[in-house]
C-alpha cells in the first residue's frame, strides 16, 4: 500500500444515495484475480451500454474527470455486500478519496485497509461541494489527511478518522505491515517467555 499524501484533484460528483457495492463492481468480476486491473470494471454495468460502449451520460465517462482522484458521493455510499473488490476497483482506477455523508460500514473499513480514504462530511457540506462542482466541474478539492481537512473554494472542513487508521494510511501500511514493524519487540518477548 502506498503512503497517503495530500490529494489535490478535480472530483467526480455522484449525488446518488445508496450506491451499493454491486453497482461499484458488478458480481461477474468477483472471480478475477487481485492482480487484474479492477479499475476497468468500476461501475461497469452503469458506465457501458448493452453493446459494451461507454455511455456519454454517465459522469465517470466525462473527459474532464479522466484524472480525478476524488469522488464526492451521496449518502450511504458502498452499502450492500461486503465485497472488498469494490474498493479495489476504485483504487485501481486511481481514486484515493471518497467524500460522502455516510458509508456502508464494511465498505468504510475496506477502504481504510486498501489505501482509499473515506471522508465523512455533513450532508450540508457535501451539498455545497456538489453545488461548487456543478458550477465549475474543473474545481479542485484538496484533502489533507495529516490535518484532517477538506479544502474547496472558500471552505476548510475538518473530518474525523480513528488514529490507527490515519497512522496506517500516512505510513502506507496495512494491519499486517504495521504488526511487522513490531517484529523485533515480538521476537524479544517470545524469547523472554521461552526462558
Amino acid at each position: 500500500m502506498k503512503a497517503f499524501q495530500t490529494v489535490r484533484s478535480v472530483a467526480v460528483p455522484l449525488p446518488r444515495a445508496n450506491v451499493d457495492t454491486d453497482q461499484i463492481l458488478p458480481m461477474p468480476f468477483l472471480q478475477k484475480p487481485r492482480s487484474d486491473n479492477f479499475g476497468q470494471y468500476l461501475f461497469h454495468a452503469i458506465r457501458r451500454d448493452d453493446q459494451g460502449r461507454m455511455r456519454d451520460d454517465f459522469v465517470f465517462n466525462h473527459p474532464q474527470y479522466a484524472l480525478a482522484r476524488i469522488v464526492v458521493a451521496g449518502p450511504n455510499f458502498g452499502c450492500g455486500s461486503s465485497r472488498e473488490h469494490a474498493v479495489w476497483a476504485l483504487a485501481d482506477a486511481g481514486f484515493q478519496v471518497v467524500i460522502a455523508p455516510s458509508f456502508g460500514d464494511i465498505f468504510y473499513g475496506n477502504c481504510l485497509k486498501n489505501g482509499v480514504l473515506p471522508v465523512r462530511l455533513s450532508p450540508t457540506h457535501v451539498e455545497i461541494l456538489f453545488q461548487q462542482l456543478a458550477e465549475n466541474p474543473r474545481a479542485l478539492i484538496k484533502v489533507d489527511l495529516d490535518t484532517q481537512t477538506v479544502h474547496a473554494t472558500g471552505l476548510s472542513i475538518g473530518f474525523e478518522i480513528d488514529p490507527f487508521s490515519k497512522h496506517c494510511l500516512l505510513k502506507g501500511l496495512d494491519q499486517i505491515d504495521d504488526t511487522l514493524t513490531l517484529l523485533n519487540d515480538i521476537e524479544a518477548y517470545e524469547q523472554r517467555i521461552a526462558s
